[in-house]
């Protein structure tokens, strides 16, 4: 979930593995953890290393999906992981290398 917590005038957040899990772009969330933790992820250009790292909208983040690079944009956060069509509502895809 997004972070409730969160102090007025800051954005809400949400942990990476858990934001990549719930818009469907990891299939489990161990998976996403082990991306981040092992240095896979970037956000917004910086390598990351934890899996609690905090996501907020507009934030860019870049991963090995396969034999490829992706390279999403966060357009909202989530509150679960829903379905699909749902999810893909969350980010934006951005091509790489034009």
């Amino acid at each position: 979930m997004a972070d409730p917590g969160a102090a007025p005038g800051h954005a809400p957040t949400l942990r990476i593995d858990k934001y990549l899990w719930f818009v469907r772009l990891c299939s489990s969330r161990s998976s996403a953890q082990k991306l981040a933790e092992d240095g896979h992820i970037r956000l917004n250009g910086r390598r990351i290393d934890r899996a609690h790292a905090p996501v907020r909208a507009h934030d860019l983040i870049t991963f090995p999906h396969g034999t490829t690079v992706r390279v999403v944009r966060v357009t909202h956060l989530p509150t679960r992981r829903g379905p699909a069509a749902e999810a893909r509502g969350c980010y934006e895809e951005l091509m790489v290398g034009g």
